[in-house]
């Protein structure tokens, strides 16, 4: 089975990363500064904190739908931002030594509580580690909004991780207080299976394919027994983002893990060292979902092009970016 390298290729692909997305952060901000923004794609806690412990410790900061940029953002130098986001990334004693799986969660659970059908909740703002982690950032960069702040996290963690380049843009506002918050259930629960994974996605607008790419997010991390009971990495490279989780999913022999904790499965075929959830052994038990997950392990390309678009769709559900300003025609600059 292959393995993602890690070390020289790794530095390579992070540096690469590096540069497309600054490129496409200047590519953005001329395009606001010309009134010229790219069009919004379409659209826990209690007994659901299990999965709240998969994504890391977590309060959710609910908010309301976005109707216009607050003039102070647009004075914020994004470039900047995402360099001290990737310069907060690596920290040697904690987990793998990146936090950036944990920004991932972060920008996850800000955005993953969207409803289509009322269009409430979701990224506009929301893990202790990682809220902390970001803190130093909003007071160097006070305009910033909260959920902003999280959402570029995410993007930022992912593709210094070696993953896609995510298509971002700044315009989500905080909420004021915690009436904008939204109930208990809007996040997965990792205990359950497909028929779960259906209702809580459908309800945020997207499909299987969205699924199960999403769900490819768990290449990163690990879960942790102090906060959602459940314990060990997805893969051997919990700090690479590939398509190594998919692979997993597919060769390895998946059977319940003998423990007090609650039930989840480890690769007995080569040495226990590894765990998959209730929730991702659905990704291949259901027909539907599996077709994806045998796509995905074959093609990285295709997972990465993927999940930039899903996640792209998930950090911008329930905000409404302002609309680009037409050009002035010539009579109107001479005389309007």
């Amino acid at each position: 089975m292959m393995r993602p390298v890690i070390s020289s290729a790794r530095s390579l692909s992070r540096s690469v990363a590096r540069q497309a997305t600054r490129a496409f952060s200047t590519q953005q901000q001329q395009q606001q500064s010309r009134g010229q923004s790219s069009s919004s794609s379409s659209s826990s806690s209690s007994s659901k904190s299990r999965w709240a412990g998969v994504f890391g410790a977590t309060l959710l900061f609910g908010a309301t739908t976005t109707v216009a940029l607050a003039a102070d953002d647009q004075k914020v130098d994004y470039n900047a931002v995402r360099s001290a986001i990737a310069n907060k990334l690596e920290k040697e004693g904690y987990d793998d030594g990146s936090y950036g799986p944990v920004l991932v969660r972060l920008a996850w659970h800000c955005a993953g509580t969207f409803d289509v059908k009322t269009g409430k909740w979701g990224s506009n703002a929301g893990l202790d580690v990682a809220r902390d982690l970001l803190e130093p950032i909003k007071k160097a960069f006070p305009t910033i909004s909260y959920a902003d702040l999280y959402t570029l996290a995410g993007v930022v963690a992912i593709e210094e991780m070696g993953g896609p380049t995510i298509p971002w843009r700044p315009g989500r506002t905080d909420a004021t207080d915690g009436t904008a918050c939204p109930p208990d259930g809007n996040l997965p629960d990792a205990s359950k299976e497909q028929n779960h994974l259906r209702n809580i996605f459908y309800r945020m607008g997207f499909d299987d394919r969205a699924i199960v790419a999403l769900s490819g997010a768990h290449a990163l991390g690990r879960c942790h027994t102090n906060r959602s009971g459940y314990d060990q990495p997805w893969t051997r490279a919990p700090t690479t983002f590939s398509n190594e989780y998919f692979r997993l999913l597919l060769e390895e022999t998946w059977t319940p893990r003998k423990w007090k904790g609650p039930l989840q499965y480890t690769n007995s075929k080569s040495g226990s060292d590894l765990m998959m959830l209730p929730t991702d052994l659905s990704l291949i038990q259901d027909p539907a979902f599996k077709t994806w997950v045998d796509k995905y392990a074959k093609d990285q390309e295709l997972f990465f092009n993927d999940f930039a678009k899903y996640f792209s769709q998930l950090l911008e559900l329930g905000v409404k970016f302002p609309e680009p300003q037409k050009p002035k025609s010539l009579w109107n600059k001479l005389f309007g």
